[in-house]
């Protein structure tokens, strides 16, 4: 292992835990559909409640007409000084053309009232019943991205397999095409290509020493730098923007010091705080910025929500996707878009992990 090196090893890393249960893609997918699973559970949960409440009101509804206009029968035909005697000797305070008239004003606004408040049960619910079909089309999307996911991966371990016995008779745009579905880079494409058609110069090495076994360390996360006087000192100067971060609901100590560097270099405060704004006024959770913090000051980021917003997509599925929003500025999520239009598709029936 000590001849090959960091970034072939980091390389190595990366490909063994592709192939392995600990799968990065693999657990964000499960990931996902756990946080899919979730929002549909309390969403049908409150989708019961609701429409007990509908039902209910409408209920109340009902009773409050029928008794209303009973009692009104009632008090049209009672005379007050057929009882005036007993009613001043026992002192009973009944006055019927005062209920009636009670009856005549009060009446509406409580009805009124009462429809209002259903009205807005049933907006409600028409909301939650949206966001439980978007998160039944999600796990869908992401049952779909795991047989793809698992078919890659036992692609992968197929190569591996036939080049660690010899055996390998893939050409490299093969190997390339492949690699492209974990959304390798061109150059990483080339020079693992290189290790798996000629595993003698390094493969064969690693694979003795890993025994094939999992790769545990997180070989996709961003590794903090080692802490020394100049990181100190940045951390400090980030005092006021864990200032900022605190106002607007988000926890600093979910993001190493190399994330708040990023954040406090040149980037501008305002840009920030609107992302994380808009982002909490439109429902989506806070932890779509935790493993995206490029997201939290790209000024960008509001126009091209709107545009997901417009063409149908949910909060959901953007707080699902948010590598969509990474791997576009908008010109070229417009192009995109627009390209899909070109194609003769429509843009909001295709799911955004294809885009």
């Amino acid at each position: 292992m000590e001849a090959l090196s960091l970034e072939t090893k980091k390389l190595l890393d990366k490909l063994y835990n592709l192939r392995s249960d600990d799968s990065v893609i693999l657990s964000d997918i499960e990931v996902s559909k756990q946080k899919a699973e979730e929002t549909l559970e309390q969403n049908n949960i409150e989708k019961e409640e609701l429409q007990e409440k509908i039902e209910n009101l409408a209920n109340e509804e009902g009773l409050l007409k029928e008794q209303s206009f009973r009692l009104m029968e009632v008090l049209a035909n009672i005379n007050e000084d057929d009882f005036s005697l007993v009613l001043e000797k026992l002192d009973i305070p009944f006055r019927p053309r005062e209920m009636e008239e009670k009856l005549n004003t009060a009446l509406p606004d409580l009805l009124e009232k009462v429809d209002v408040e259903a009205n807005e049960a049933r907006e409600q619910l028409q909301n939650v019943e949206d966001v439980i079909m978007d998160a039944s089309t999600k796990i869908e999307e992401l049952a779909i991205r795991k047989d793809t996911a698992v078919a890659n991966q036992q692609k992968l371990n197929e190569y591996f397999d036939l080049a660690l016995n010899g055996n390998l008779n893939i050409t490299r745009e093969s190997i390339s095409s492949l690699l492209e579905q974990f959304n390798f880079s061109e150059e990483e494409q080339k020079e693992a290509a290189k290790l798996i058609m000629f595993p003698e110069d390094a493969l064969y090495d690693y694979d003795r020493e890993t025994k094939g076994g999992t790769i545990l360390t997180d070989v996709f996360a961003v590794k903090e730098e080692p802490k020394n006087k100049e990181n100190e000192e940045k951390t400090e100067d980030n005092s006021e923007l864990k200032d900022i971060m605190k106002k607007v609901g988000l926890n600093y100590l979910d993001y190493s010091n190399a994330d708040l560097d990023k954040l406090s270099g040149s980037v501008d405060g305002d840009v920030i705080t609107s992302n994380i704004n808009y982002i909490k006024q439109n429902n989506i959770a806070l932890d779509i910025f935790s493993d995206n913090v490029e997201l939290l000051y790209d000024p960008e980021l509001i126009k091209k929500i709107e545009k997901l917003f417009a063409l149908g997509k949910s909060a959901i599925d953007i707080y699902l996707n948010p590598g969509v929003l990474k791997k576009y500025n908008l010109e070229g999520l417009e192009k995109v878009v627009s390209d899909l239009e070109k194609s003769g598709l429509d843009p909001k029936m295709v799911p955004l992990m294809a885009y």
